[in-house]
């Protein structure tokens, strides 16, 4: 797919200013400067306790949010790979599980700006790392889905497979790292 610029009297209404690879890499880009930019505010923000609590609950929230949905997705996965629901199912359910995932990430980012983590702590470096991954692989998770869709509920070709296990493997991995790093910096 190429980038698809139009000038606003001939674009139909349907039609995406900006399309495939170039959105993919602006949404790539704006991801990393957004993390950048919440990595910078939280080093020069100083909640007092009561916020730094509401922002804790907050912190805690999002995650039940997104990271519930993204045990949801992976479940539906597993339960199409063993046969128990069809491609076309999991996919329409896990259509309407993206905007708690990306409202939870979203939550975690901002509540986490008033959390002051402690960015001399290579722990803390870790668990932002594990967050800007767990994005950029969801954006990419976000276009394996889409290459599943297109399939019309045929079987995926083996590489799309791997594929797609391995971007729920990363997400895994991600999160729970993000947790565990989380409830260890909670105990110091």
């Amino acid at each position: 797919m190429s980038i698809v610029l139009h000038h606003s009297a001939t674009r139909p209404q349907s039609a995406p200013l900006i399309s495939g690879p170039a959105l993919r890499a602006a949404s790539v880009v704006g991801c990393v400067v957004l993390w950048s930019l919440c990595v910078w505010v939280s080093a020069h923000v100083r909640a007092d306790p009561t916020l730094h609590t509401v922002a804790l609950f907050g912190h805690l929230a999002a995650l039940v949010v997104g990271f519930g949905a993204v045990l949801v997705i992976d479940y539906l996965g597993l339960l199409w790979l063993l046969g128990r629901r069809s491609l076309r199912q999991v996919l329409t359910s896990t259509d309407s599980l993206h905007l708690p995932v990306w409202t939870g990430l979203a939550g975690l980012m901002f509540t986490g700006l008033f959390l002051h983590p402690d960015l001399s702590s290579p722990l803390t470096c870790v668990k932002l790392v594990a967050v800007l991954v767990i994005a950029l692989n969801g954006l990419f998770a976000g276009t394996v889905q889409q290459r599943l869709a297109a399939l019309g509920g045929r079987r995926p070709p083996r590489r799309l497979l791997l594929t797609s296990a391995a971007a729920a493997g990363v997400s895994q991995l991600g999160w729970w790292l993000a947790v565990v790093v989380g409830f260890l910096n909670s105990q110091s």
